[in-house]
C-alpha cells in the first residue's frame, strides 16, 4: 500500500536561512477507524432487520434481543410469497419504475438540450419553475393529481402513478441532464449541421450516443425514485396498483408474523436497490462529476 505523505513545510531559520520540516504522513488506520464506523452505523438498521426476518417468531421480537440459541429460517420469506399478493405488488412497483425512467427520459433528453444550447431568459425561467415545482411540499403535487385521476377514471392504475412520478421527478431529470449537455462543446452541433443533419437528426446520431453515460445516470436516479415511492402510490393507488412500499405500511402495527413478513419485504425491496449501486457506481461517479462542471 502506498502511503502518501504531505509535502515538505517551508521554514524560515532564524538566521535568514531557509530549513525544510518534514511533515508526518496522516495514519490511514485513523481514516479506516472512522470509515468502518460509519459503514457500521449506515449498515446496522439493515443488518437488525435481516436478524429479525431470519429468526423464529417467538425470538425474533424478544427483549432482551437473542442472538444464539436458535435455527435461522426463511419462512418468512415463504409466508410473504404464499399468503399475501407480494408478487404482483412487486409486479406493479417494476412496471411504474420502468413506465416512468422511459418516459422522463424521452421528455426530459429533447427538453434538456434545448435548455443547454438556447439560453435565453425563458430558459433560465422555465429552470427555476421546475426547480420551485420540484421543492414544492409533496401533499400540494399529489392531491391534484387524485382528483385529476379520478375525474380521467384512470385511478388505481400503474400508468396513473407513472405519469405523475414523471410529473413529479422530471424537474430533477432535466436539471441533470441539462448540466450534461452543456459539457458538450457547440462545435458539434454546428459541424452536424454542415454535414446536413437537422437539429432532431443531430441530437439522435451525436448528443446521444455523446450523452450515454449522463442518459444512465439520470435513468438509474428516476427508476430508483420511483422504485421506492411511497406517498405518491399511497394516494393514488388502493388495490389493483398497490406497491411494495406501501404494502409494507399496511403491515406495520399488525401481528408479529406480518411485521416479519414487513421486514422481508423491505428486503427485498432494498436488495435490488443495493445490486443496482454497486454494479452501477462507476457510472454513476463518472455522470455526476462530469455533470457537475457547468451549471
Amino acid at each position: 500500500m502506498t502511503v502518501h505523505t504531505e509535502p515538505p513545510t517551508r521554514l524560515d531559520h532564524p538566521s535568514g536561512t531557509p530549513v525544510l520540516r518534514q511533515v508526518r504522513p496522516r495514519s490511514p488506520v485513523v481514516t479506516g477507524v472512522l470509515l468502518g464506523a460509519v459503514c457500521v452505523v449506515t449498515l446496522l438498521p439493515f443488518l437488525w432487520m435481516a436478524l429479525s426476518v431470519t429468526k423464529p417468531t417467538n425470538v425474533a421480537f424478544a427483549n432482551p434481543p437473542v442472538f444464539s440459541g436458535y435455527t435461522p429460517t426463511l419462512r418468512a420469506f415463504a409466508d410473504l410469497w404464499q399468503t399475501t399478493y407480494f408478487a404482483d405488488y412487486l409486479t406493479n412497483t417494476l412496471a411504474v419504475a420502468v413506465i416512468s425512467t422511459v418516459i422522463a427520459l424521452v421528455i426530459g433528453i429533447p427538453a434538456a438540450y434545448a435548455l443547454s444550447r438556447f439560453p435565453t431568459y425563458v430558459s433560465a425561467f422555465l429552470l427555476v419553475l421546475a426547480l420551485v415545482f420540484r421543492a414544492l411540499p409533496r401533499f400540494s403535487v399529489v392531491l391534484p393529481m387524485y382528483d385529476i385521476s379520478r375525474a380521467l377514471g384512470i385511478y388505481d392504475t400503474t400508468f396513473a402513478l407513472a405519469v405523475a412520478l414523471v410529473a413529479i421527478n422530471q424537474p430533477f431529470t432535466i436539471w441533470l441532464l441539462r448540466n450534461f449537455f452543456a459539457e458538450i462543446p457547440r462545435e458539434l452541433d454546428e459541424a452536424a449541421m454542415i454535414d446536413g443533419c437537422t437539429r432532431i437528426g443531430m441530437l439522435r446520431r451525436v448528443m446521444i450516443p455523446l450523452m450515454r453515460p449522463g442518459i444512465l445516470t439520470a435513468g438509474i436516479f428516476v427508476f430508483l425514485f420511483a422504485f421506492q415511492e411511497y406517498l405518491t402510490a399511497l394516494v393514488l393507488t388502493d388495490s389493483s396498483s398497490k406497491t411494495v412500499p406501501v404494502f409494507i405500511a399496511t403491515q406495520l402495527g399488525q401481528t408479529l408474523p406480518m411485521l416479519q413478513q414487513a421486514g422481508a419485504a423491505s428486503l427485498l425491496l432494498t436488495l435490488p436497490v443495493v445490486v443496482i449501486a454497486f454494479v452501477a457506481q462507476k457510472y454513476l461517479v463518472a455522470g455526476l462529476s462530469d455533470g457537475a462542471v457547468k451549471g
